[in-house]
């Protein structure tokens, strides 16, 4: 009998150990309220979880607690009241797919209730779950934001890789405009025209008169 509370001690101690590196790893988990379920219908939740990248776990609050509060997770406390399942989120894991498995479940079995969860060490609530099982999916997250990114920069290269023409074509209009409105623009090109040697007329004709004026 001895022997037997002693292995179920160092069991519970295993288990608050396992428990307590998972909430200090774990970036985001979900807490929910699984009585009422069959083991049939938590064996097929752990399933859909584990395509997504999380683990659920049902431990007794009272482990739980010691494990949150050895790792430091206060944000879970509030959360451990009744029968409490842990859905805990991998590093590659997707959120969204978690969290709508989770909605999905509390709508078909009417049984199951999403108590919130914790995420970044901030305590969140069940309808901020709700939100986050209506989002598209991760890959269709992602593409989104990589478009938004990219987006501009291809504006850019689309405006650097112009044709040259193109700029000419713009700077011939520019001058029509000037013109219309009266500007002497045609003058003012032709008093810096470029000579063979690479001067303006403007700067030969200023060396010019100073070396006349030198001699």
């Amino acid at each position: 009998m001895k022997e037997e509370v002693e292995l179920q001690k160092e069991d519970k101690e295993r288990v608050v150990a396992e428990l307590t590196e998972r909430l200090r790893t774990a970036d985001t988990l979900f807490v929910a309220d699984y009585r009422g379920l069959t083991m049939p219908q938590i064996d097929a939740l752990r399933g859909r979880l584990i395509e997504h990248g999380a683990r659920l776990s049902v431990v007794k609050n009272t482990l739980t607690r010691r494990a949150a509060e050895a790792a430091g997770a206060e944000a879970l406390l509030a959360l451990l009241e009744g029968p409490t399942a842990i859905a805990f989120i991998e590093a590659d894991g997707d959120m969204v797919a978690v969290a709508k498995a989770l909605a999905d479940s509390a709508r078909e079995t009417r049984v199951l209730e999403i108590r919130g969860g914790v995420m970044q060490g901030r305590e969140i609530s069940a309808s901020d779950v709700e939100e986050l099982s209506k989002l598209p999916p991760i890959e269709v997250l992602r593409g989104q934001v990589i478009g938004a990114v990219i987006a501009p920069l291809s504006s850019l290269v689309a405006l650097v890789n112009a044709p040259l023409q193109n700029l000419y074509g713009l700077i011939d209009a520019r001058i029509e405009q000037l013109q219309a409105q009266g500007e002497p623009v045609a003058q003012e090109v032709s008093d810096t025209e470029v000579s063979d040697t690479g001067e303006t007329t403007e700067e030969s004709d200023t060396q010019e008169e100073e070396t006349d004026g030198g001699s």
